[in-house]
């Protein structure tokens, strides 16, 4: 068969197109040695990875982003229907006893079966992952996991964080109401938000995104559990480099999931926790936050002191 060259032309034009057009090829991600990443830079034995950020310099700082006294919560209400997986939430009713006295006073409690370091908004500590057996600072697991909790790294460790918060909401940049599924977010859309905003990033911030996913929290708990748009590995080595106290999302994972490379599960949460000491906090409400228009405020978040867990169910707040 013999082609002409208007013919040769055309195909060759096509190819390229489709070139032009055809997604980059996902960024995967590789753990480094643990010679390469310990000990920490926060030093050998270190338990509190950049929540040693937190100090009277980053509280002074954060209040003064109080200008109207407005007090935004960024936690989910926990209850049995919330998105879940594998997890559970059951709450039952304890009444103590029949009215006593000739006041009749009586009295209610309850009963909370949950793993309570990982529903709902929820505060990731170093115990809560792993490289192989490998925890944060190279602490190994077998040697620091009791029946009854972590003896290092628990979250009872993390205590009050207080610093500036800076919302970074993809979801406006892209004028949608929520990303689309599997959306990976990357380093231009962070910036070009961030530009959007007029707000840079600074070290020892609490960097929240707005994915808008958060909104399917209570309307379709199926799909919010499945998949979800979230920041890829370029986008979260970006965000490390800007030396941050937290990182925070309205998804369930912060990361894009799954994640674009089949080979790798949730690298960002290794990438996070294990190797640079960042906590995430994760499954946050940020729509009302977002509609506010607030990109820049005062974070207060405190973890329940549960000795020895992985993590705590939290209620951030955001007061500008």
């Amino acid at each position: 068969m013999r082609f002409t060259a208007v013919a040769v032309v055309a195909v060759t034009s096509f190819v390229l197109t489709l070139a032009a057009g055809a997604p980059a090829a996902a960024q995967s991600w590789t753990p480094p040695a643990p010679d390469e990443r310990c000990p920490s830079r926060w030093g050998a034995g270190d338990e509190r990875g950049a929540a040693n950020h937190m100090g009277p310099e980053t509280v002074l700082r954060a209040a003064g982003l109080i200008r109207t006294g407005r007090v935004i919560e960024l936690g989910q209400v926990l209850h049995g229907g919330i998105p879940l997986g594998a997890r559970h939430f059951d709450l039952y009713m304890k009444p103590t006893g029949a009215p006593a006295g000739t006041n009749r006073r009586a009295s209610n409690e309850e009963l909370v079966v949950t793993e309570m370091g990982q529903v709902g908004t929820q505060f990731d500590g170093f115990a809560h992952q792993t490289i192989g057996d490998s925890l944060y600072n190279c602490f190994d697991q077998n040697e620091v996991m009791t029946r009854d909790g972590f003896a290092r790294l628990g979250v009872e460790n993390v205590g009050t964080l207080m610093t500036r918060g800076v919302l970074i909401d993809v979801a406006a940049l892209k004028g949608v109401d929520m990303l689309p599924d599997t959306y990976e977010i990357t380093v231009d859309d962070l910036q070009q938000a961030l530009d959007r905003q007029g707000v840079a990033l600074e070290p020892g911030d609490a960097v929240l995104i707005h994915t808008g996913w958060g909104v399917l929290w209570d309307t379709d708990g199926e799909r919010f559990m499945a998949t979800n748009p979230g920041i890829g590995v370029a986008a979260a080595e970006w965000l490390v480099e800007h030396d941050p106290m937290l990182l925070g999302a309205d998804n369930q994972p912060i990361e894009v999931s799954p994640n674009p490379d089949p080979e790798v599960s949730l690298p960002i949460h290794q990438m996070m926790l294990v190797v640079h000491g960042i906590h995430l906090v994760e499954r946050m409400r940020l729509d009302e936050l977002a509609a506010a228009g607030v990109h820049e405020f005062a974070f207060v978040v405190q973890p329940l002191k549960i000795q020895g867990a992985t993590g705590s169910t939290v209620v951030p707040v955001a007061i500008f």
